[in-house]
């Protein structure tokens, strides 16, 4: 692969108009076809198959229109704030307000709560829903904002008024331009410093942006053909923006250490193209395999985010090794170190640095307090609770957030989360007789606040009954109840011939993070599994594998900790800009399992690689592991502390989902980089000595070699420079 990579990158850097072009033209043809078609996306994260799906169904064919349409729907919550509703200048205010609301032609109907009871116990705060003809997704602007004027209005006279989020139309999470400002700026410092050019600095940021360009464009385009939820393209802008300024950074760096010794431009193009492009293009793989794994799941919406990202990763990877070396082409010597005069100034006067010969001066220390930090930071994780975000957890500035608040302290914790219990009696000779009798078994159940009436269908086969639990939402104990009423079903079937089925959106939380929990352990495994595969066939050893494997675990269990200890925990809450504590994002724990499954690996190649060149040279361990820190570990912490400031840029987005994938995989990368792969998985390589690199000689004989690094490359260009030197020498005797 590497003489393939080198022939790529001398043949774009001889055409660096054209690729140059070739890049720019894709990117404004996917802009075209990408801005014109626009994007669809899909608001809710849901699995087909699970028994709320199920339920959902049986709910559309029991009850064909009416009860299950799906309209768009919004709650407009009032509070006098010291009155009585049903005071008669209170009632007047908001009846006259819905009226005008009414007139909108798009509104099919209007619940006032003195019409449909929705009044709280206390007198100060109610309801009304407003149901359109259309579903949620296709509600007209103007719609809602003749709604937010006669909410302005009833402010203005003295009511708190607030609304809901539409129902059924997808909500894309708001980024905002702040976060991917703050991860550029941050990163163009870290390359500042590193490089200690602004030109340098400035081209691994600008490559990045053109490959997320194309790859963004591209998803856009690609939703209009498959459901793709909204989370998605914030996944991939995270991941694709910092491997794209990694990628750029392995093959400058390499670029510029090949002008110092003496290559020209375009063949030391070529080969940083060979051999730092070998290792982008392997770690890119890797990354690319992992996110596509998560297709292992049989969760459709987390397969498409996987491959949205994976899309961007692979864009990332191509312009690493075609667009990168163009550029580079195109500015010439003015990427030349400034230390160029001195020859060969880039070789170290010692193949260690300070930090190396710390590791391996006290490797049982060093790997002692790391495993016990990281032991430490993970023990909140015994306590995950996983779900979805709901209005609950948003900012308390938006208005979704206050009608959430004021629907809790005026109807109860679980009035938000409401249970959509379909009772259904085919085949009874008095099937509401029967249904009535399986409501009474219903509102029996512990964690139940109250029930509404049944609701029953045309021919009185089935009806709805909605329970209301005590607890909220997001709460352990609602869960337990979905499971306590669907279990009750068994009894209600035998005796009365009533199948009970539960759904809503709460429920479909809770069967959605039930069937996350489960894919976990699967996805778990496999990642493991390949990781330790590819370890084995890159350095082909049994223990560096193994200890990069358990490093890996490790950060996973120390980022999932430090994940509950802030979101779910509520620590640090304030510093992190966290309105509230709550249950993890439900699939936080397999999607970060899955990238950082790959950046895991790419520090552990690009680091490790050189230690098992040094030791198949020198057959010494520790002079290795000293070579590997100080030739490799500068350009890992500069790709992982730009990895880390991309990511935790995106803390500071509104989106409560955001924010903690932003903050896990910023963590995530910090720990992983700097503790496991530069202090504990050193020393403990230390400790093995040169057991780390044993491989059983039959292994070692069936093994195919595989250069992620392109050492023969290399080795290869030296050979060929030291037969033209004997050559010449022997032409000028």
């Amino acid at each position: 692969m590497a003489k393939f990579l080198y022939r790529i990158g001398g043949w774009a850097a001889t055409w660096r108009k054209s690729v140059l072009a070739g890049g720019i033209l894709i990117l404004l043809l996917a802009a075209v076809f990408g801005l014109r078609m626009g994007p669809v996306f899909e608001g809710d994260v849901s699995i087909p198959g699970t028994e709320a799906e199920m339920a959902s169904k049986a709910l559309q064919e029991k009850f064909p229109s009416g009860t299950a349409s799906n309209a768009g729907k919004i709650q407009l919550v009032f509070e006098s704030q010291g009155k009585s509703l049903e005071s008669p200048d209170v009632k007047k205010a908001i009846q006259l307000s819905l009226e005008a609301i009414s007139k909108d032609n798009n509104v099919a109907s209007i619940a006032d709560p003195y019409a449909s009871g929705t009044i709280s116990p206390n007198k100060e705060i109610g309801y009304a829903t407003i149901t359109y003809k259309v579903p949620g997704s296709d509600v007209k602007a103007s719609s809602i904002e003749a709604l937010d004027r006669q909410a302005e209005k009833l402010r203005d006279a003295g009511f708190k008024v607030e609304k809901s989020a539409i129902s059924g139309q997808p909500e894309i999470p708001k980024v905002g331009v702040i976060s991917e400002v703050i991860g550029i700026a941050l990163a163009f410092l870290i390359l500042l410093i590193f490089f200690r050019s602004l030109l340098a600095a400035g081209l691994p940021i600008i490559t990045a942006v053109l490959g997320l360009g194309i790859g963004v464009l591209l998803i856009l385009i690609g939703s209009n053909y498959v459901d793709l939820a909204a989370i998605s393209l914030t996944t991939a802008i995270m991941l694709g923006l910092a491997v794209g300024i990694d990628y750029g950074l392995f093959i400058l760096s390499r670029h510029r250490q090949n002008l110092l010794e003496g290559k020209s431009i375009r063949e030391s193009i070529a080969v940083a193209t060979g051999t730092a492009g070998s290792a982008v293009v392997f770690a890119g793989i890797t990354v690319i395999i992992a996110l596509i794994g998560l297709s292992v799941t049989s969760i459709p919406f987390l397969t498409f985010m996987g491959l949205a990202a994976a899309l961007t990763v692979f864009i990332a990877v191509l312009i690493a090794i075609l667009v990168v070396p163009a550029v580079l082409s195109l500015l010439g010597d003015r990427l030349m170190p400034k230390s160029a005069g001195k020859k060969n100034s880039y070789v170290p006067a010692r193949e260690s640095n300070a930090w190396g010969r710390f590791v391996t001066k006290f490797p049982l220390p060093v790997a002692l307090v790391g495993i016990l930090l990281l032991g430490f930071i993970s023990l909140p994780a015994l306590h995950l609770q996983t779900g979805l975000p709901n209005d609950g957890m948003k900012s308390v500035e938006t208005t979704e957030r206050r009608a959430y608040d004021l629907l809790a302290n005026g109807f109860g914790d679980g009035f938000n989360g409401p249970l959509i219990v379909l009772a259904t009696a085919d085949g009874v000779q008095n099937p509401q007789s029967a249904i009535a009798q399986a409501a009474e078994e219903i509102s029996g159940i512990k964690g139940i606040a109250n029930t509404a009436p049944l609701v029953p269908n045309q021919d009185g086969a089935a009806a709805i009954l909605t329970v209301i639990p005590q607890s909220g939402p997001l709460d352990k104990e609602t869960g337990k109840l979905v499971e306590s009423i669907r279990a009750k079903s068994d009894d209600t079937e035998s005796q009365y011939g009533v199948k009970l089925m539960v759904t809503g959106s709460t429920a479909m939380d809770v069967d959605i993070t039930k069937k996350l929990n489960e894919a976990l352990p699967v996805f778990g495994l496999l990642v493991v599994g390949l990781a330790f595969v590819l370890l084995l066939l890159v350095f082909r050893s049994l223990l560096v594998p193994l200890k990069a494997v358990l490093g890996y675990l490790l950060t996973m269990t120390a980022t999932l900790g430090f994940v509950v200890f802030v979101f779910q925990d509520g620590n640090m809450a304030d510093f992190f800009g966290i309105t509230q504590s709550g249950p993890i994002l439900n699939f936080l724990p397999m999607l970060t399992a899955g990238i950082l499954f790959g950046l895991a690996m790419d520090y552990e190649v690009f680091l490790v690689s050189r230690m098992r060149e040094k030791f198949v040279h020198k057959n010494d361990a520790k002079g290795a592991i000293l070579f590997g820190i100080k030739s490799s570990g500068s350009v890992v912490t500069a790709a992982a502390l730009i990895m880390v400031c991309v990511f935790a840029g995106f803390v500071f987005a509104e989106d409560t989902m955001i924010k903690s994938m932003g903050l896990a995989l910023a963590f995530g990368v910090l720990i992983d980089a700097f503790v496991v792969r530069l202090a504990v998985l050193p020393a403990i390589m230390t400790l093995l000595g040169r057991s780390s690199w044993y491989l059983p000689k039959w292994l070692d004989r069936i093994l195919p070699n595989i250069d992620v690094e392109g050492s023969a490359l290399e080795e290869e260009k030296s050979f060929s420079a030291s037969n033209n030197d004997h050559l010449k020498k022997s032409v000028s005797r």
